[in-house]
């Protein structure tokens, strides 16, 4: 009994920031330092401000651009990269492979101005490929694909080569489908990380047009004021894609994790 009463104080203290969240979103833009707990006065008048003062659709829609896309090519390149490390063989595919493993050590915010200095040289500034372009080298989901496809069997591969099956075939209608729960973890993973961006956004974009929502909430003030109500609104907009998105594919996200974890 002790151990549930435990749990549920955990779970009160981890789902109460949220709860203040969406709480002092309802609220009037008067009553955001009000310390009462329970909802009173409630109100949308801080959602209808983010959209029809502060650009909020547009925000949302460059973050999903950015987030989507981002993901999936990242995703989508550390699946053939992976591909290619377990089960083709090549001049120094250890040797690289070890230097791949070996930037995991180097802290990302080092390359913040090698890729900012690029992305200038490209004329990418507010410009959707200079938002998520930098970032799709994603050596973990590489890493992690790659201990997961060496897994599975070469008889599957062989069999598919006798049967005249091409290398493309191969990729796509074998290894592919017994990849999925672990393409999925990657793609959500990096739909997070893209997501919330928010120092590398700011860096690239310089428009309102281009803002992103981490960049956008950044912005909800005027010169005398600043609307907590209205950024409360925003931030709890902003938590649902990745909401449902687990929601909907929890299943396989778990299945990723653990697979990827007896694999290490």
């Amino acid at each position: 009994m002790k151990k549930y009463i435990f749990l549920f104080i955990c779970t009160l203290i981890y789902i109460f920031p949220f709860y203040w969240m969406i709480l002092v979103a309802l609220r009037p833009e008067s009553l955001s330092f009000s310390m009462k707990i329970l909802p009173s006065h409630l109100t949308f008048e801080n959602f209808e401000r983010i959209f029809k003062y502060h650009s909020f659709g547009r925000y949302f829609l460059n973050s999903l651009i950015v987030a989507f896309f981002g993901a999936f090519f990242s995703t989508f390149f550390a699946f053939l990269s992976a591909y290619s490390f377990a089960k083709e063989d090549f001049p120094l595919k250890n040797l690289l492979y070890s230097l791949f493993i070996s930037t995991l050590l180097v802290p990302g915010i080092l390359f913040l101005i090698p890729q900012f200095l690029i992305v200038i040289q490209l004329r990418w500034l507010d410009t959707f490929f200079g938002l998520f372009v930098p970032h799709l080298a994603n050596v973990f989901g590489f890493i992690f694909l790659t201990e997961y496809i060496k897994t599975i069997p070469d008889d599957l591969i062989h069999s598919a080569i006798i049967d005249g099956a091409k290398k493309i075939r191969i990729i796509f209608q074998i290894i592919f489908p017994l990849s999925l729960p672990m393409l999925l973890t990657i793609f959500l993973l990096s739909f997070q990380f893209h997501w919330n961006n928010f120092l590398w956004q700011l860096l690239v974009t310089t428009k309102n047009k281009m803002y992103t929502i981490p960049v956008g909430l950044a912005s909800l003030n005027s010169m005398y004021q600043e609307y907590y109500g209205a950024k409360m609104a925003g931030a709890t907009l902003s938590i649902m894609p990745i909401t449902l998105l687990f929601l909907f594919f929890q299943k396989y996200f778990i299945q990723g994790i653990i697979k990827g974890g007896l694999k290490f």
